[in-house]
């Protein structure tokens, strides 16, 4: 089996499973109790918080450690919000956890902006400036597509919000770029940064969010007031640990090279096959859009999955529905959505592994071509 729908998950690190044992049957006690075992996991968790903010470059804030992304996205909107005649910006391409999240509001009563996308594939920066003022609360804007791999600038963006909306609390789902892709978070103005365990080969159910100032958000439930009554209820010591692992494991840097040679790879050979189109967005090496004339996507992922090869069709958490809302915002044609694949990336898959999958797809997508014809 090869593996190609890494944007929705990834393989977890085998070195997870022995940390997790560790803090689990051996250190297992509850950070929030009061013998010396349990004080030393609070020392532990407080150390690992350190350790992350300086894995994302933040001279200052704190992490609240959640379930999952899609509470680190309903977290950081549903905290910041607050009554009275505020708006509320978000962008056309953002996942399901933050956009729906957005429908929700403005079905509720909100001022809700939705910025659309450029042909590239990243928020329109200049209809952001037109929507931007004194009365903007939350500015909502995702640092990588996780359905074409497209990068916004956030500098950019951070820039925008200082200068129009200086009193807007800056979030982004930060989920498809952390540990992927440069950044540091000294170069911005981000208040709130969500990110997650399984997508970069992690245990699924941890994840966590940046806040530059905590006392900005509210808590969204009541509790024991654990991580700074933000975020009620017994931390799960072996995730977090787990994701530490994941963390200390990888490099940037280095996967990010990698990763941009073996995408060249697949394209090279894919690309050779007639009918085959690949949006390229110029982003992150990671993600990529295959777009299969005269078939559609859901015929490939089967076929390609019978024949031992697993893709995608877009985000894990929309991919039952009809259509794909993020291709529709950026201008792409409904006859080639139809046809789109995602095919996402890690860096630890083979040269020899991608250039098999490539033909694979070649091989596929010439069969059911032949057969439909």
């Amino acid at each position: 089996m090869i593996f190609l729908d890494n944007a929705g998950t990834t393989k977890m690190f085998e070195e997870c499973v022995e940390v997790h044992k560790k803090y689990s049957c051996e250190d297992f006690f509850n950070p929030s109790a009061l013998s010396v075992e349990s004080m030393n996991m609070a020392k532990l968790l407080n150390e690992t918080e350190k350790f992350f903010l300086k894995t994302l470059d933040a001279t200052q804030g704190n992490v609240i450690f959640t379930g999952c992304a899609t509470e680190s996205n309903n977290l950081a909107i549903k905290g910041s919000l607050r009554s009275g005649d505020w708006e509320y910006v978000f962008s056309e391409g953002e996942h399901p956890s933050v956009y729906n999240v957005a429908q929700k509001l403005k079905l509720d009563g909100a001022k809700v902006h939705f910025v659309p996308l450029t042909s590239a594939g990243v928020v329109d920066l200049g209809v952001l400036k037109t929507v931007l003022n004194e009365k903007t609360r939350l500015i909502s804007i995702m640092h990588v597509s996780n359905e074409t791999g497209a990068i916004n600038d956030l500098v950019e963006i951070s820039k925008l919000k200082d200068k129009l909306a200086p009193r807007a609390v800056l979030h982004v789902d930060g989920v498809q770029g952390f540990m992927k892709i440069p950044f540091s978070m000294r170069k911005t103005s981000i208040d709130l940064y969500s990110f997650s365990a399984h997508k970069i080969h992690g245990p699924k159910g941890v994840a966590g969010l940046y806040v530059k100032n905590k006392s900005a958000l509210k808590e969204l439930f009541q509790g024991g007031g654990q991580q700074y009554g933000v975020r009620s209820g017994t931390e799960s010591v072996s995730s977090i640990m787990q994701f530490r692992k994941c963390v200390e494991i990888l490099n940037p840097a280095v996967n990010h090279e990698r990763v941009s040679k073996i995408k060249v790879l697949f394209n090279e050979i894919v690309e050779k096959v007639d009918g085959v189109k690949v949006l390229d967005f110029k982003g992150s090496p990671y993600i990529e859009s295959l777009i299969f004339a005269g078939v559609k996507g859901e015929t490939m992922l089967h076929a390609l999955n019978q024949r031992g090869v697993i893709v995608g069709l877009g985000s894990a958490c929309s991919a039952k529905k009809a259509g794909n809302r993020i291709l529709e915002a950026i201008g792409v044609a409904q006859e080639d959505i139809i046809s789109s694949v995602r095919v996402s990336f890690n860096a630890y898959q083979t040269d020899e592994e991608i250039v098999e999958a490539a033909k694979i797809v070649a091989e596929v997508y010439k069969d059911i071509k032949e057969r439909v014809s």
